[in-house]
């Protein structure tokens, strides 16, 4: 739920304090550099040692630097480069805590019940996905944004106690990521990401949802307060509309697991999410918006899910820790799109800026889709 919060937060703050959607894109595009850098150490961590514990100090270092933000707010000594070094920070806890975090899922339940599980898991996160947003928007427009802050710390808090609570999850037995230099091991998880057919497949499929439609969310703040005149608040509620489109897509995973087209699943939903945000750049309703936020979650999550659950099953558990760094290295894709974007509405405009890139997504997936006739079969 903070995660989410932040999503909001961190937004509505620069824009607050700048007023510009170039800034918008920045301040998503400086958490590249770390989660470039960070992630394929990361991997290799989260292959070596505890992934718990790994998950429960990231947690603790997230909290500490929201406190941070909400002491410089309150104090009135807050600028745009404290967001700017926040959001750097998070993404080196981020980038730590992903992979060994998704790992765990597959450490913990048996092979056949991995696209239930990675089903129940996005429940649960879109549940947060949903309220999170809205409550962030609620407490930015009565608040203020320290108020914020300090519900992130809070929440980030409670996250460490519940981690620690967890039984010891095994994790992978192989000692050969132990024998191995860094390096070695970094290019040992690269190289079977690319020569494994169904990885590669996944992480393209990705790479295309990461570049051009994902980084749509920076811009609504853009939509929210000048298109949609809906203030902190209905950016809040867009944000919920889309959780619960998610949440949708997670029961559903969950519901039908392994029995589901994969392939042919993840195509289609890049694709439709592609498209929901064509429909969302052109509307000038708020109640329009709101329903095609519940399309555009639904794809989204329907899509992500299964190409992790693709990415863990085709993986090998002493090599999870580092495919699923691969795949969470599309955060620095999604910055590099953020930062198109924040570009892109600067000159045409946010309207035509998102329906621009969510067009190009969707046409590449559906490239992806005839030009590999291996993706349509994955299972």
């Amino acid at each position: 739920m903070a995660g989410w919060m932040d999503q909001v937060t961190r937004g509505w703050l620069i824009y607050e304090l700048t007023s510009s959607a170039v800034q918008l894109g920045l301040v998503h595009g400086i958490q590249a550099i770390p989660i470039l850098l960070v992630s394929p150490v990361a991997g290799s961590v989260a292959d070596r040692y505890s992934r718990k514990q790994l998950v429960a100090v990231a947690q603790a270092l997230a909290g500490l630097v929201y406190t941070a933000l909400a002491f410089l707010i309150v104090t009135d000594d807050i600028r745009p480069w404290h967001v700017y070094a926040a959001a750097f920070a998070m993404a080196i806890v981020q980038a730590v805590h992903q992979p060994a975090r998704a790992a765990m899922v597959a450490d913990a339940v048996p092979s056949h019940h991995l696209t239930n599980a990675i089903g129940l898991n996005s429940i649960a996160f879109n549940v947060a996905r949903s309220i999170g947003p809205a409550l962030a928007g609620v407490l930015i427009a009565t608040l203020g944004t320290a108020s914020c802050y300090g519900v992130q710390a809070g929440g980030y808090g409670m996250a460490v106690v519940a981690t620690l609570w967890l039984r010891s999850i095994p994790g992978p037995t192989s000692g050969v990521a132990h024998s191995m230099s860094f390096g070695q091991s970094i290019v040992e998880g690269w190289t079977f990401s690319w020569r494994n057919e169904a990885v590669r497949t996944g992480l393209l499929i990705t790479g295309c949802a990461s570049l051009f439609i994902m980084p749509f969310t920076t811009l609504l703040p853009v939509f929210a307060r000048d298109l949609l005149s809906v203030g902190a608040s209905g950016q809040g509620v867009l944000l919920t509309a889309m959780g619960i489109g998610a949440m949708t897509s997670g029961v559903l995973i969950a519901s039908f697991g392994d029995r589901l087209p994969r392939g042919l699943i993840m195509l289609g939903g890049v694709t439709i999410y592609g498209i929901g945000v064509v429909a969302f750049a052109g509307s000038s309703s708020f109640r329009l918006s709101l329903w095609l936020m519940v399309i555009v979650g639904l794809a989204h999550v329907t899509s992500w899910a299964l190409v992790q659950t693709v990415i863990q099953a085709y993986s090998p558990s002493a090599l999870r820790g580092r495919t699923m760094a691969v795949f969470h290295m599309s955060e620095v894709v999604v910055t590099m799109g953020s930062v198109l974007a924040g570009a892109l509405a600067t000159l045409i405009g946010a309207r035509w800026a998102a329906a621009a890139m969510g067009a190009a997504g969707a046409l590449l997936t559906v490239t992806i889709g005839v030009t590999a006739p291996y993706a349509r079969r994955i299972r």
